[in-house]
C-alpha cells in the first residue's frame, strides 16, 4: 500500500527531474537569472538531503549539462554522507556523465571543486580517469590551458609529455616545441601566419591581438573551422564578404535535431525561403535519425495532433534566444516522423513551420479545441504553459475533456514544457488532469512521453523507482568509453593513473579531505 509519504516523495522526484531538464540558471522570458539560480539551488539542496539515491540517479536521465555538473559537484562535496553502496553507484554515474559533458564545463567544475576545497581520494580518482579519456592533451593545453593546469594541480597529476608541462607552467622555457599545436601557439605571438594553424577559438584571440580585419581572418581560418563553427559563422562571414565560409551540407546532415532547428530559426526569413528544400530535408533527416536512436519506428504512433507554441514568449531571452521555439519546431518534425497521420496547429495560426517566428499571445485553449476536433490518438502540446488568450481556457477545456468527454483516456494527452518556472520550482502545468514533462531537446521526446505518465493521477513510487533503476542500468551499460593512456602520476606519491574506463577508484576510494596533500594512496583495479 502506498502511503502519503510515498506520494510526496514521487512528486518531489518528478518535480526535480522536470527542473533539471529545463532549468539552466539563465534568464527566461518570465524570470531573471538570479531567480532561476536561487530556485535551482534550493531544489538541488532539498533533493540531496532528502532523496540522495534518486538525486544521483538523475544523472542517468536526459537532464541538461548545467544540472549534471551541479549534481556531480554536490555529490562529491558530500561524500561523507553517502553509504558504501551509494558511493559505488555514484562513482559509476559520475564517471559516465563526465564523459558526456563538454570539456570546458568539466574544467569549470574542477575549478569549483578546488574553490570548495574538495580534493579527497575519490574526487581525484574520478577526475584522473576523466583526464585519461581526453584524446589529445596538447589540444586541451592550447584550448583550455587554465582549466587543464588547474586540473593537474588539483588531482596531483603530471602531464603526459614533459613539454606539455613546460607549456603550461613555464611557456618561455623552451625555444621550440615538438608538438605542432604547442609550437604554433608560441609562434602566433609574433608571427601572424602561425595563428592559422590553431583552432578557431584560439586563433580568434590572436587575430584580435594582431589587428587582423575580421573578413580576412575568417577567409584564411576557414580550413580550421569545424562543421558547427562554419554553420554558426556563415551569415556573418557572408555579410563581411568572406566567401570561403559557406554552408556545409555534410555538417547540416550530421547536426542533432534541436540544434539544427535553432540554426534554422537563426537564419533570416529570406534565407530560409531560398533554402527551403535543403533545410526541410535536413530537418526531416535529423528527425528520422532521432526516431531510430530512440528505438521507435516511423509512423508507429498512429494519428497524432500537435499544438505548438509560437507566441511571443517562445522567443525566450537574450541568452536563450528562440530556444522554446526551436524545441517546438524540432518536435514538429519529430512527431511528423513518429506519426502515421499528423496534424500541426501553431498558436499563431500560421501553417509554414519553416518560417515560424515568435509573435502574439498564447491562445492555447482555442488551439486545443481545434486539435481535439481532429480526433487524435495522441495530442502533444509543446508550450511554456502561459495560456493567456483568454487566461485559463486551456485548463478548463482539458478538465472537461478528461472528466466528461473522454474519461476512458481514448486520447492520450501530454504537455511538454521547454521553460522552467522559477517561482513554482517546476515547469508550468496546464491542468492537473494532464501530465506535464520538462523538455530540453526534442530528441528526448519519446522518453519524456513515457516518463510523463508518472505525473498523471496518483504516482506509483515503486514503479517510478523501478523506472529510475532501469534507466540507470541502461545508462551505465551503454558506457562504451575506450580505455585511454596513462595521464601521469600523482606528484610526490605512489598513486598512479589507471585506465580511463576504470571506475573502481571512484567507487571505493576513501572520502577523507586531503586538500593540498601529497599523501600516499594505494588503489587497485577491480
Amino acid at each position: 500500500m502506498e502511503t502519503y509519504g510515498d506520494l510526496v516523495a514521487a512528486e518531489d522526484v518528478l518535480l526535480f527531474v522536470n527542473a533539471a531538464i529545463t532549468g539552466t540558471g539563465q534568464r527566461e522570458f518570465h524570470s531573471g537569472a538570479a531567480e532561476q539560480q536561487l530556485s535551482l539551488d534550493f531544489l538541488h539542496e532539498y533533493m540531496l538531503v532528502n532523496y540522495r539515491g534518486p538525486y544521483a540517479a538523475a544523472l542517468a536521465l536526459d537532464i541538461n549539462d548545467h544540472n549534471s555538473a551541479l549534481i556531480v559537484r554536490r555529490l562529491l562535496e558530500t561524500s561523507r554522507d553517502a553509504t558504501d553502496e551509494q558511493r559505488r553507484t555514484e562513482g559509476r554515474l559520475i564517471a559516465r556523465r563526465l564523459r558526456l559533458l563538454p570539456p570546458q564545463r568539466v574544467y569549470r567544475l574542477i575549478g569549483e571543486l578546488r574553490r570548495a576545497k574538495v580534493n579527497n581520494r575519490r574526487t581525484r580518482a574520478i577526475l584522473r580517469d576523466w583526464l585519461a579519456t581526453r584524446p589529445d592533451q596538447a589540444l586541451d593545453a592550447v584550448k583550455y590551458r587554465a582549466g587543464l593546469k588547474l586540473a593537474l594541480r588539483h588531482t596531483h597529476l603530471r602531464p603526459v609529455a614533459e613539454e606539455t608541462g613546460d607549456f603550461l607552467y613555464a611557456p618561455r622555457r623552451r625555444p621550440k616545441y615538438t608538438a605542432p599545436l604547442l609550437d604554433a601557439w608560441r609562434r602566433a605571438h609574433y608571427e601572424k601566419g602561425a595563428l592559422y594553424e590553431l583552432p578557431y577559438t584560439v586563433a580568434e584571440g590572436f587575430a584580435n591581438r594582431h589587428g587582423i580585419p575580421r573578413a580576412a581572418f575568417l577567409q584564411k581560418i576557414e580550413p580550421r573551422l569545424t562543421g558547427l563553427e562554419r554553420l554558426r559563422l556563415q551569415e556573418s562571414a557572408r555579410a563581411l564578404g568572406a566567401t570561403a565560409v559557406t554552408s556545409d551540407a555534410a555538417a547540416l546532415a550530421r547536426m542533432p535535431l534541436t540544434r539544427l532547428a535553432s540554426y534554422v530559426l537563426g537564419l533570416p526569413p529570406a534565407a530560409r525561403t531560398a533554402r527551403r528544400a535543403e533545410l526541410t530535408d535536413a530537418l526531416r533527416g535529423a528527425a528520422r535519425r532521432a526516431v531510430r536512436a530512440a528505438g521507435a519506428e516511423e509512423g508507429s504512433w498512429g494519428r497524432v495532433t500537435a499544438v505548438l507554441d509560437d507566441s511571443w514568449s517562445a522567443y525566450g531571452s537574450g541568452v536563450k534566444r528562440r530556444r522554446p521555439l526551436a524545441a517546438a519546431l524540432a518536435c514538429h518534425f519529430l512527431l511528423a516522423a513518429l506519426a502515421g497521420e499528423y496534424t500541426a496547429l501553431w498558436t499563431s495560426g500560421h501553417g509554414d513551420a519553416l518560417l515560424a517566428r515568435p509573435s502574439g499571445p498564447t491562445p492555447l485553449g482555442r488551439r486545443i479545441l481545434d486539435a481535439l476536433d481532429t480526433a487524435p490518438e495522441r495530442l502533444v502540446i509543446v508550450s511554456d504553459g502561459w495560456d493567456n488568450a483568454p487566461p485559463g481556457l486551456a485548463a478548463e477545456v482539458l478538465r472537461v475533456w478528461r472528466t466528461r468527454l473522454d474519461p476512458e483516456h481514448r486520447t492520450s494527452i501530454v504537455h511538454l514544457n521547454p521553460a522552467y518556472d522559477a517561482e513554482g520550482f517546476d515547469v508550468r502545468r496546464l491542468a492537473p488532469t494532464v501530465p506535464t514533462a520538462g523538455l530540453r531537446d526534442a530528441e528526448d521526446l519519446p522518453a519524456l512521453v513515457e516518463f510523463a505518465r508518472f505525473a498523471e493521477g496518483r504516482t506509483d513510487l515503486a514503479e517510478l523507482t523501478a523506472h529510475l533503476a532501469a534507466r540507470t542500468e541502461r545508462f551505465l551499460a551503454a558506457d562504451g568509453a575506450v580505455r585511454g593512456p596513462v595521464v601521469g602520476t600523482v606528484a610526490g606519491s605512489t598513486e598512479t593513473a589507471e585506465t580511463a574506463g576504470s571506475t573502481e577508484t571512484a567507487e571505493t576510494a576513501e572520502t577523507t579531505e586531503t586538500t593540498g596533500s601529497t599523501e600516499t594512496t594505494e588503489e587497485t583495479v577491480r
